[in-house]
């Protein structure tokens, strides 16, 4: 009896110790579950956050006040809500330099500031003229079908415009690195041969050959002073010349804006929610402005959530370019 009974209890404690095991189990499953919905849960509100900051943003890009409306030059805007706030950042097309339409000079100087050696800038510069071109001639340094297929390549070059900055990852020399230098700066939606100085962020002055540092400087100090203090901003080209002391300062024309946002205009907004917890979502969108025989005043051309390589918003660095923050109860009417 006594065998018997020591089997039955040593039967009983491996069924209770199973027991535990698969209630402890079951518990951790749940909370991590529950974990999973409430992330997802946050995940969403942050998400939603965002896209109000982008409906917000296209609100201010058509109001016909000059001083009211946002700029697009790279400045951010903060929008404070109870338990959340969103910083966006604008950027209008035509202050980027346009791959399709700049020339040898403007993507030689631009890629003198690239992380890439003088060599591999020449060849680069030449392949990406080789892409766009319609030809198949080979330029100097440059690189047309026979080229990459040497470099084991299955593909060729297009020989027509890019059609996206992403297929300029394609050209022959390009590599990582290079291209998330050069992302925020270029564009293929712009038309135009030059930058439009008064449209563009403070990244893309920078880079742009020809211009002085100092008077670079200068200006975007003043525009931010001018829009922070609701002020009408200052143009580059009478602005250069006041501090050069010449009329030479290179400029393209600027875009009419007097009634709103310009029916050619296309603005990159980046939209960045940050919740009371740390949660943060990233929306970043390419708006163009509609035809008006819509009911919408925007299509969007690209959307993406939560894109890699996005730096914050809400950094040290970014918090030099805030130029004006809002409460929510400013846009409830």
């Amino acid at each position: 009896m006594s065998k018997t009974h020591g089997f039955a209890l040593v039967l009983v404690l491996w069924v209770l110790s199973l027991l535990t095991i698969m209630a402890g189990s079951f518990a951790l499953s749940m909370r991590r579950e529950a974990a999973i919905v409430n992330g997802g849960s946050t995940n969403a509100q942050a998400m939603a956050v965002a896209e109000s900051g982008l409906a917000v943003a296209e609100l201010m890009l058509l109001n016909t006040d000059p001083l009211q409306r946002w700029l697009t030059d790279g400045s951010i805007y903060q929008l404070n809500y109870t338990d959340s706030k969103v910083r966006i950042r604008l950027f209008a097309e035509s202050g980027k330099i346009d791959i399709n339409t700049a020339d040898q000079t403007l993507l030689e100087g631009i890629l003198a500031s690239s992380p890439v050696d003088t060599e591999a800038q020449t060849k680069l510069v030449n392949a990406i003229l080789d892409w766009r071109d319609a030809d198949d001639l080979v330029r100097i340094e440059g690189a047309e079908k026979e080229e990459y297929t040497k470099a084991g390549l299955s593909y060729q070059p297009r020989n027509k415009p890019f059609q996206s900055i992403e297929e300029l990852q394609l050209v022959l020399g390009m590599n990582e690195q290079v291209f998330k230098w050069l992302e925020n700066l270029i564009t293929v939606n712009s038309g135009q041969p030059k930058v439009d100085l008064n449209q563009a962020s403070e990244e893309v002055l920078q880079v742009l050959p020809g211009l002085d540092a100092g008077i670079v400087s200068s200006f975007i100090a003043a525009k931010r002073e001018s829009a922070i203090n609701g002020l009408p901003a200052p143009v580059f080209a009478t602005f250069g010349a006041s501090l050069a002391g010449t009329a030479t300062i290179p400029t393209a024309p600027a875009i009419p804006m007097a009634g709103g946002l310009d029916q050619n205009i296309n603005v990159t907004v980046i939209a960045e929610a940050l919740l009371n917890d740390g949660t943060t979502a990233i929306i970043k969108t390419l708006l163009k402005k509609s035809d008006g025989t819509g009911s919408q005043p925007f299509q969007a051309l690209k959307w993406l959530r939560n894109a890699i390589g996005e730096g914050s918003l809400f950094t040290d660095e970014k918090e030099e370019l805030l130029v004006r923050q809002y409460d929510e109860p400013e846009f409830n009417n």
